[in-house]
């Protein structure tokens, strides 16, 4: 029997393969990948010529205390932002500025959306 959770989890899986046939990251645009659970989010830069992970960073390096307020966003949403802001300084600090972005197959909002706009903010281009 297939349930809501397991069908909506087949979906994001088939939207993430369709997605990874198009995109691809090389050394000088490489890819940026988003990987969300319930509790915390992820993200990596990876080059896929040579399948390693250029850096990476989460919401568990950050100190979720020195958060600045903004109305705008929810809690998680914060986090996200400012984990975006984290990769983007890291990417910079290895010279990394122009990105593909890859959402893992999450619809772009929520979180997935607040990650995007932190590192945008931090310097990356996508």
């Amino acid at each position: 029997m297939i349930t809501k959770t397991s069908n909506k989890r087949i979906k994001r899986q088939r939207r993430r393969i369709s997605f990874r046939h198009k995109v691809k990251g090389t050394i000088k645009r490489p890819r940026l990948s988003v990987y969300r659970s319930s509790k915390h989010i992820y993200a990596q830069i990876i080059d896929d010529v040579k399948g390693v992970t250029l850096t990476s960073s989460s919401d568990m390096k950050i100190d979720k205390k020195t958060i600045k307020a903004d109305s705008k966003l929810k809690a998680q949403e914060k986090v996200a932002f400012a984990t975006g802001e984290l990769l983007a300084k890291e990417a910079a600090g290895k010279k990394i500025t122009k990105v593909v972005f890859d959402r893992g197959g999450f619809k772009y909002h929520g979180r997935i959306k607040a990650l995007a706009e932190g590192a945008k903010k931090g310097g990356l281009i996508f």
